[in-house]
């Protein structure tokens, strides 16, 4: 006996499959430390939960009281040209629809963890643990060599010259 599938069951099996090969290093690349978080662009945070960015606002739009500034925040003028230049997009004067109308938000881990409670669909739960897993990872990797830098800078060079 054959099982009947529907476009949209074979779609989302391939999206799975897609979501698992995804490894937590691919994730950390796609952590920023803006005004000294670790965060998440909203169209990273849409590709990964297999969302349109404009749904992924519309959800913080709609939740405002479960997105405070320290789960989520939209970046100014200033930190969007830096993040621009540093992630070397596509050039904003490219044409239309290769440039965002409004200013892209960034989402902390609590962001993270807080949307995935909001968006219904299957990639959310494995999603949102493979990213927790990356943020822990980052954090770890901060401290370290975080301590290792205050360690070289405790260093007196003057006796060693």
């Amino acid at each position: 006996m054959y099982r009947v599938r529907k476009g949209c069951e074979i779609m989302e099996e391939n999206k799975l499959a897609i979501q698992n090969e995804l490894t937590i290093e691919d994730i950390k690349n796609l952590i920023y430390t803006i005004r000294d978080k670790q965060v998440m662009l909203d169209s990273d945070v849409a590709m990964l939960y297999h969302y349109p960015t404009k749904r992924i606002n519309e959800t913080v739009n709609r939740n405002k009281q479960r997105f405070p500034e320290n789960f989520c925040f939209q970046l100014t003028d200033e930190e969007n040209e830096a993040l621009r230049s540093q992630i070397a997009t596509l050039n904003k004067n490219i044409g239309r629809g290769k440039h965002r109308k409004y200013l892209p938000y960034v989402f902390t881990e609590q962001g993270i963890a807080m949307l995935s409670g909001l968006l219904k669909n299957d990639i959310a739960i494995q999603v949102s643990i493979n990213i927790m897993n990356a943020f822990v990872e980052m954090r770890k990797f901060l401290m370290i060599n975080g301590y290792l830098i205050h360690k070289y800078l405790a260093l007196d060079f003057d006796h060693i010259f």
